[in-house]
């Protein structure tokens, strides 16, 4: 039976430069993929284009594959990457150059049209919806300030391009699971209504889109890697029948194992049963996951439903300014010494902005009041603001750098007046997909081997009943004997977000300790352990096949993204925030985990 090796070599923007070349010189494989694109990177490659039309891509895309570019094309891997942002044709352009330089000669394929920027203001003219899907403001709002707006295409174009016998292809908007999916489409001829393999291949690219994260970076256990120096990257062994094996090249460090999987299936997980996609809707409440040898994870019995007819619109806008800027504090007392600057500070420029935020890095930036405030040697003091009224901003940027001769002593200087920046705020919408159409363009050299234009299959799936929304089942009778210790204990963790909303996924170590995260970590639990930082309402979602709990924490973000004033805008310290927390567990929930 057929099986294809599909390696990652990049979950974002500015992931190690070094991947790429590890992926190809490390062992075979049939195809590699990579993810550059984050909702807000689409605005700033449009500011990029704006001021020279041949750039609004991700040009560290070529740096990573110069090196090795002779070697990808000995050992016929295909590459499919949305480093083409919002000028995939440009990227092509000077990718072709690339290859010329070095007298090669890639097929090259441009997958476009999920920009829409320059037609969203006429589209909304003539009635369609562009409300924001999380919290239903009318698109009015944001009008005339709009930055980028791209359609999330599905895998379907990039079949189409690699059926063509495209080397390499540069896409816009695809998401990034749909980059990996194309492959065993494509490899497969599976069928476009065989939504349990659609599924599977879902599945198996979000465990490979965010690199690192599932072979052992930011992993709870990180003692137990054996090695960070050249972390291997993520592979999936793909069957034709739908059978997947997680994996990395033997010869790499970091470390592929249950929990590395568990843990990034967790990232940024919504509802369980309904992780929805152009291509199919994933049912993670279904994902069987079992170890098949050394740094080698099968993932199996995975269920797919059909795909709605509706196309998810990233797009960014023009929302004010905001400006941070720090000052170091040194001991003796250097806790009191800080909170007495911060008294200072706020006291002399006044607080009527939109938002403001002091943190004490060192103490509790990250966690807030769930962290313990010891006594510290320094404090990074830290000072935010955010408003729409640029003239607010000299008197905090002046007044900062004022702080270090006029207060407390034994400060450190750390830079002059800070910088005023713009804030990108990123509004997500639904729409229908028939306003879309896609268009593959596949070039050998110069000349245009392939063209085709198409729209989406009508489908009229919708979301799955939320039937995970419960108590999870029964719990037992736990021992009476218990032991005061942290969470981490007897669970791992991963947090991510979504705009102002972040995700806590808690992995229990043992079944029965599972049973017992259920009735120590209501919603309610959940809320009130994170109430300094969560304005709106927790949900829970029991994930039995994965022996994990899902927690969405709504309004939790400082609103999310370029917007939000933390240091931790992302929400990426609170699932540790949570396994720091201490609680008294039973001695056979104790007894139950592996030590």
């Amino acid at each position: 039976m057929k099986t294809i090796r599909i390696g990652n070599a990049g979950g974002y923007w500015g992931d190690d430069p070094d991947a790429l070349k590890y992926q190809v010189t490390a062992g075979n494989l049939d195809f590699i993929t990579i993810d550059y694109l984050a909702e807000i990177t689409m605005s700033i490659m449009n500011k990029q284009m704006r001021k020279n039309p041949e750039a609004g891509f991700a040009r560290d895309f070529l740096n990573h594959l110069e090196p090795v570019f002779e070697t990808v094309m000995e050992k016929g891997i295909r590459i499919i990457t949305n480093a083409g942002g919002v000028n995939p044709a440009g990227l092509a352009r000077a990718l072709a150059k690339l290859a010329a330089d070095k007298g090669l000669h890639p097929k090259i394929a441009v997958v476009d049209g999920d920009n829409i920027l320059d037609d969203i203001d006429r589209f909304a003219d003539e009635g369609i919806d562009f409300s924001n899907m999380e919290n239903a403001a009318p698109y009015s709002e944001i009008q005339g300030r709009v930055l980028s707006a791209n359609l999330y295409f599905g895998a379907r174009p990039v079949v189409k391009a690699l059926k063509a016998g495209a080397d390499i292809v540069i896409t816009g908007r695809v998401t990034d699971t749909g980059i990996t999916l194309a492959t065993m489409m494509a490899s497969f001829d599976w069928a476009e209504d065989d939504y349990d393999k659609l599924a599977t291949g879902i599945v198996a690219g979000h465990i490979l889109e965010c690199g690192a994260q599932s072979t052992g970076g930011n992993f709870t256990d990180w003692r137990k890697v054996p090695s960070f120096d050249v972390v291997g990257y993520p592979i999936a062994e793909v069957s034709e029948d739908g059978a997947v094996v997680i994996t990395k090249h033997e010869s790499l460090g970091g470390m592929v194992s249950l929990d590395t999987v568990r843990e990034q299936l967790l990232y940024e997980m919504g509802q369980p049963k309904n992780y929805i996609t152009p291509d199919v809707i994933a049912d993670f409440s279904s994902i069987q996951l079992e170890a098949a040898g050394n740094n080698r994870v099968r993932v199996f019995g995975i269920k797919g439903a059909t795909p709605t007819d509706l196309l998810k619109v990233s797009i960014a806008y023009e929302d004010g300014y905001k400006s941070e800027g720090a000052i170091i504090i040194s001991g003796p007392d250097a806790r009191e010494k800080a909170e007495k600057f911060a008294e200072i500070f706020w006291s002399r420029v006044g607080t009527d902005f939109e938002d403001y935020l002091t943190e004490y890095v060192g103490l509790n930036a990250c966690h807030r009041h769930l962290a313990p405030l010891p006594e510290t040697n320094e404090v990074l003091l830290r000072f935010a603001v955010r408003d729409h009224d640029r003239a607010k901003f000299e008197r905090f940027r002046r007044k900062l750098p004022a702080l270090i001769l006029s207060g407390p002593p034994a400060v450190a200087v750390t830079g002059g007046a800070p910088q005023v920046r713009n804030v990108v705020s990123y509004w997500p919408a639904l729409v229908q997909q028939d306003i879309s159409t896609w268009e593959v363009t596949v070039f050998d050299g110069d000349d245009v081997m392939f063209h085709e234009t198409g729209s989406w299959p009508e489908t009229g799936g919708m979301p799955v009943s939320d039937d995970l929304k419960g108590e999870g089942g029964s719990a037992p009778a736990f021992s009476n004997e218990t032991r005061r210790l942290p969470l981490k204990t007897i669970a791992l963790g991963r947090s991510g977000d979504k705009g102002d909303m972040s995700n806590i996924g808690i992995i229990a170590r043992s079944e029965l300790a599972y049973k017992f995260i259920g009735t120590l970590l209501t919603a309610d639990r959940v809320k009130e352990i994170f109430s300094s930082l969560v304005k709106g309402t927790v949900e829970r979602y029991p994930i039995i096949n994965l022996l994990s709990w899902n927690f969405l924490l709504n309004e939790a973000l400082g609103g999310g993204g370029t917007l939000s004033l933390r240091i931790d805008a992302q929400g990426k310290t609170l699932a540790h925030a949570l396994l720091a927390q201490e609680f008294d567990i039973p001695v056979d929930v104790l007894n139950s985990v592996e030590k």
